[in-house]
């Protein structure tokens, strides 16, 4: 059996790839930051780099 320890956020729209032990989980999804969990109000994104969610 493989164990899963990364993971796409679960933002839409963002493209960073999360460690399930460090990620933010809110719902039963995986975040990575507090910015895609909480849906990005202000439109504030995560702010790593390459990443254009928010």
């Amino acid at each position: 059996m493989i164990a899963v320890t990364t993971m796409k956020c679960a933002c839409k729209s963002c493209e960073c790839q999360v460690s399930i032990a460090d990620a933010i989980k809110k719902n039963d999804q995986y975040y990575c930051c507090q910015a895609c969990a909480d849906g990005h109000v202000d439109g504030k994104g995560c702010g790593h780099q390459g990443c254009i969610c928010g």
